[in-house]
């Protein structure tokens, strides 16, 4: 029954283990950043003899850097190559290596071709053969190629270049001297020219463009969406239309007539999945902009901004601004233990941002580095390790207090994320009241209209003088109509004109008085000054308090003096064995280390001097066998000694650590036996010395006589669990061992049963047990086993000598 408990035990730590390996994989799986992004990406090089073979050699260890950025396979990336001069080569089939190591390798064993340059065959072979052979198809994920090259082509490349964006690849131009035309780069690339046409002055110079051309990829496959900004669209993320806050807040005046902003109350709920806002993570590098403005108390709270959170709530990514202190914070992801990294700008600098006014907040993130700007104004850089993806399977949420889910009431009127590290210098503050108004290029607001109502009518004037008499006047005009005549028939109704033409705007209102400032509070009077305290007396000695714990075991006395040897004590009864600890996860094997050379055999150590005798101790339990001596240097033939005096048992050592096998040594040339010395007088019994320290082990004393039964020991407290140790290294190769003496190994099939009988007929047993499956020997006393263990041996020979290593099956172990 034991057994099949142990059994069961152990098939369920397994299957632990199962699912803890398959919830990390699950987790993994949920990581998104440009890595793991989908993408078809085709490079097309130019192979023409202008670009010679040391200069191809340089394109293809540049290819390798760029695709190491990516991981390679059916679900992510899958690349292909076309070498172009005459005409077009398919080097690497689109979607044909599913591993980086492979695609490396099919990359490095491109061969230089040489020929004319048709860039526009090229191009149309690159969108028939690989895009249009694609198992993925034209929809799903980025489509983008990657042309190169050094010279002007031959052939016609714009219209190749028209019909590849008609079917939704994306094209980059790389132009490389000053061979090339800039005209035809264009006709190539995709628009802006900014972000899709590069040119450098020779090959060397495109592996300084690694990081912008991994940027911008990068940019195409986890930013789809694009944000309207004046006369050009941005790749980005508007944060507040995914969110819906339209709907869900109020909508207010921003910071100028004309714009909208939002009023967030507590009762809103920012949240969203990060699937569905992020699903493919974001880019190494981005910008981050808020225009917001908060007041009354929520200057002295500490919240984020905006931030990406866990399963399980932990930020990875925040922007928090914390009154307490009046600082900025900024979390992203790390390859540290944590998971993440913080940095804190510092309270002067961000200071400005808690005065409870409208402010733009914007950040520049890289992948060295973050910089903070408050208004257009640059306020600090900040170093950062390179971050790592996101997880997905979270929530992104906007306004809320620090590890709560509760929403903070502030007003919000942008934030957006942009993908393109250069929007933060096209960006700009003007928004905010003030920040332009000392640009030239700065145009005023438009004025928000008055609705005053109009003012009281003024005292009458002083009457004036009397004016001199007037020249005579004009003729008058024609009298009135005469008197109304009978009404006619009413007539049929007119057309409809044509409405009239708009009349002037009318002229600015007058401004309305300032209205009448509220009534003040009254001050509390202030309370009276309290009376100083008399001084205290001295109070009088306080009772003796409470004895304090035992203090620590003082040091070791020194070696008293030997006393006479006393009456052999009684053995007393082995304790019990404790119990065994829980059996821990199955590390990883670790690799096979080279085997060492052999050591120098080392010089042979001298005699120890023997140990003073002592008296007997008492018989304790069997200690763990230690690995063999080093033999000692053969000595000369000594003169016949007076026999010593026995010395002091030496405490038992620790079990050393099973060195590794040493080479077969040659025999060595056997010792001269000495004689025996005579045998020593008893000595008179004397009284019991106080223990010393350990002695060097002593002569072999006389076998004292059988003592009388000990009473029984109290059992031992149970010991708390170790930590599982670290694996050690590997050992140095020790020197060549002298032979030992022949022994006859110890019988494997059977446990060994060793039974002590005393005065009261108890039976301790005492089993071999294997430690750890390591193969040694420990003793476990008291087992009550119904049955024998099967026990397998196995004897390994160094030289002369043999030791005996055991092993039990698994379920003994766990």
């Amino acid at each position: 029954m034991g057994y099949k408990a142990t059994s069961m035990h152990c098939v369920l730590r397994c299957l632990c283990f199962m699912l803890l390996h398959l919830f990390s994989a699950a987790q993994d799986e949920d990581i998104r950043s440009c890595r793991t992004a989908p993408c078809d990406l085709v490079f097309i090089l130019d192979g023409s003899w202008s670009v010679e073979d040391v200069n191809f050699e340089i394109v293809k260890r540049w290819l390798v850097n760029i695709t190491t950025s990516f991981n390679i396979g059916q679900k992510f990336t899958q690349a292909g190559v076309v070498q172009y001069s005459s005409e077009p080569v398919l080097e690497i089939p689109l979607g044909k290596h599913f591993s980086t190591k492979d695609l490396i390798k099919a990359m490095e064993s491109i061969e230089y071709m040489g020929g004319n340059t048709n860039t526009g065959t090229a191009i149309e072979f690159a969108t028939d053969k690989l895009f249009g052979l694609s198992e993925r198809g034209p929809s799903g994920v980025s489509r983008i190629a990657v042309v190169l090259t050094d010279g002007k082509s031959q052939d016609d490349v714009l219209k190749a270049a028209e019909a590849a964006r008609k079917k939704g690849i994306i094209l980059f131009a790389i132009g490389v001297g000053p061979e090339t035309e800039v005209s035809q780069l264009q006709d190539i690339a995709n628009k802006p020219f900014s972000t899709y046409v590069f040119s450098v002055e020779d090959y060397k110079g495109i592996s300084r463009i690694i990081q912008v051309i991994r940027q911008k990829l990068c940019e195409e496959t986890v930013c789809p969406a694009r944000i309207a900004i004046d006369s050009r669209d941005e790749k980005g993320f508007d944060i507040l239309l995914h969110l819906n806050l339209a709907k869900k807040a109020k909508k207010i005046q921003g910071t100028y007539y004309g714009t909208k902003a939002y009023d967030v109350t507590s009762r809103v709920d920012l949240s969203e999945a990060t699937r569905t806002l992020f699903p493919d993570g974001l880019p190494p590098s981005y910008v981050f902009v808020a225009t917001l403005r908060y007041k009354g108390a929520v200057t002295t709270e500490e919240w984020d901004v905006w931030r990406i959170q866990t399963r399980d709530g932990k930020p990875q990514m925040a922007v928090t601004l914390n009154g307490v202190d009046s600082t900025v914070k900024f979390t992203t992801t790390s390859e540290a233990s944590s998971g993440t990294q913080t940095v804190t700008f510092s309270q002067q600098t961000a200071r400005k941002l808690f005065d409870e006014k409208w402010h733009q907040l914007r950040l520049l993130v890289t992948e060295e580095d973050v910089t903070l700007y408050v208004d257009d104004l640059e306020i600090e850089t900040r170093p950062l390790e390179p971050p790592v993806g996101i997880f997905i399977n979270g929530k992104t949420q906007v306004g809320k207090y620090v590890r709560k889910e509760t929403t903070v009431p502030f007003e919000i009127q942008k934030l957006r994320i942009y993908c393109d590290p250069e929007q933060s210098n096209r960006e700009t503050a003007c928004e905010v009241p003030g920040v332009c108004s000392n640009s030239p290029d700065y145009t005023e607001p438009t004025p928000e209209p008055c609705v005053c109502p109009p003012g009281a009518p003024g005292l009458s004037g002083i009457k004036g003088e009397h004016g001199n008499t007037g020249k005579p006047g004009q003729p008058g005009p024609a009298g009135g109509d005469g008197k109304p005549g009978i009404p006619g028939i009413r007539g049929s109704p007119g057309l409809p004109s044509p409405p009239g033409v708009e009349g002037p705007r009318g002229s600015v209102g007058y401004k309305g008085e300032q209205g009448r400032p509220g009534v003040l509070g009254e001050r509390g009077a202030p309370g009276l000054p309290g009376s100083p305290g008399k001084p205290a007396e001295k109070g009088s000695i306080g009772s003796t308090g409470i004895a304090g714990l035992p203090g620590k075991a003082g040091q070791v006395g020194e070696n008293g003096s030997v006393g006479l040897p006393g009456p052999p004590g009684y053995p007393g009864d082995p304790g019990l064995n404790g119990r065994d600890g829980n059996v821990g996860f199955p590390g990883r094997p670790g690799q096979k280390g080279e085997a060492g050379d052999g050591g120098i055999p080392g010089v042979d150590g001298r005699e120890g001097h023997p140990g003073m005798s002592g008296l007997p101790g008492i018989a304790g339990l069997n200690g763990l066998k230690g690995e063999p001596g080093l033999p000692g240097s053969r000595g000369f033939t000594g003169s016949t000694g007076p026999s010593g005096e026995m010395g002091l048992p030496g405490a038992s050592g620790l079990k050393g650590s099973i060195g590794p096998k040493g080479n077969k040594a040659e025999s060595g040339s056997p010792g001269i036996q000495g004689t025996p010395g005579p045998a020593g007088s008893a000595g008179e019994p004397g009284r019991a010395g106080q223990p010393g320290h350990p002695g060097m082990p002593g002569l072999t004393g006389s076998k004292g006589q059988r003592g009388n039964p000990a009473e029984r020991g109290e059992t031992g407290m149970k010991g708390e669990k170790g930590e599982h140790g670290r694996q050690g290294e590997h050992g140095s190769t020790g020197p060549i061992g002298l032979n030992g003496e022949e022994q006859q190994g110890m019988r494997g099939r059977e446990v060994k049963r060793d039974k002590w009988v005393g005065p009261d007929s108890r039976v301790s047993q005492a089993h071999l047990a294997p430690e750890g499956c390591r193969g040694t020997v420990v003793y476990l006393a008291h087992l009550d086993l119904k049955e024998d263990l099967p026990v397998k041996w196995r004897t390994v020979t160094f030289g002369r000598s043999a030791e005996i290593c055991f092993s039990l099956s698994c379920i003994y172990c766990c």
